[in-house]
């Protein structure tokens, strides 16, 4: 390895592949790892499309919250699938090598899978704060074309925002090094082996990744502080139990996931380490997708009906 960065250094000639550093450089590491990370690939392969039939097929599950809920299983089981396979098979190769097309795909479908689920999971915000504080006019207002805007709206402007990051990325010259200081293509580690000017993908980068945060945070927060205002005014303790118990999924994936991200982004520059940001994306991009099923299916009556009434069924 140390003789491929010398000779990139010394060369500066554009690199035709990359070195993943992968999880972990320990040899006894390797075979533990594969095991549990194939169980987690397994379950969330398991979790998310039994979520996509489940909601695609039960009559009872045809609203909005289980449209958004569909599609939040479709970018989880999008940005896993970007990441796991390669990462499960680099536990079995002695050098975990990406070819430079094979890094550039990786980013494009990771970016657009987890810009996605930003908006996604602001969607299904904006939902439950249709049904709790408008509940006469949620058919009205969360109509089938509208659900389908503003999912359609998330995947266009991701896919525009992962294009634009990805080539202008990959059109520089990558002449330091080929070791990738992760375990999957991302943008700032790839940016820090540019041998040319990385302002402006460095601007672009972040100027995206605070806008999306930001934006997308402000929506959910904004949704929930006018769900808790319309709870208060209720007058039955039945009534806002019911309306607690409808956000209780929702509020606790947006707690998890967006306290990760916000646990990497927010943290000072001189707290930050390999290790912590490797943990904390492992979680975000492999831990998180496996988990969001069950906190949407076992704390929701609605989806154990209607896994019963499939498992009856045949």
């Amino acid at each position: 390895m140390e003789e491929m960065i010398k000779l990139n250094e010394t060369t500066g000639r554009q690199v035709t592949e990359f070195i993943l550093m992968g999880i972990t450089n320990r040899p006894e590491l390797q075979g533990p790892f594969f095991g549990l990370f194939l169980l987690n690939y397994m379950a969330t392969c398991l979790g998310n499309l039994g979520l996509i039939i489940l909601t695609s097929v039960d009559s009872h599950l045809q609203t909005p919250m289980y449209f958004f809920l569909r599609h939040l299983a479709f970018v989880d089981l999008g940005y896993s699938t970007a990441i796991g396979p390669k990462m499960l098979v680099s536990f079995l190769e002695e050098k975990n090598i990406i070819s430079f097309n094979g890094c550039a795909a990786q980013l494009v479908f990771f970016v657009i899978f987890i810009a996605s689920e930003l908006f996604i999971l602001s969607a299904m915000a904006y939902d439950r704060y249709v049904a709790i504080c408008k509940p006469l006019h949620y058919i009205i207002i969360m109509s089938r074309k509208v659900c389908w805007a503003l999912v359609a709206i998330s995947y266009f402007y991701s896919i525009m925002v992962s294009l634009l990051i990805s080539i202008k990325l990959f059109k520089l010259s990558f002449c330091k090094s080929n070791v990738i200081r992760h375990f999957y293509c991302d943008g700032l580690p790839l940016v820090s082996l540019v041998c040319s000017d990385t302002n402006e993908i460095e601007l672009i980068i972040m100027i995206f990744a605070a806008f999306n945060l930001v934006s997308s945070l402000s929506i959910i927060l904004l949704s929930y502080m006018l769900i808790l205002v319309a709870i208060f005014r209720m007058n039955s303790s039945e009534g806002r139990y019911k309306a607690f118990s409808t956000c209780g999924s929702h509020l606790t994936g947006v707690v998890v996931f967006y306290g990760t991200l916000l646990f990497m982004y927010l943290q000072p520059q001189s707290s930050h380490s390999f290790d912590t940001d490797k943990m904390a994306s492992v979680f975000y991009t492999l831990v998180i997708p496996m988990l969001n099923p069950l906190i949407y299916s076992l704390r929701n009556q609605e989806v154990k009906s209607a896994l019963r009434r499939l498992i009856k069924r045949s």
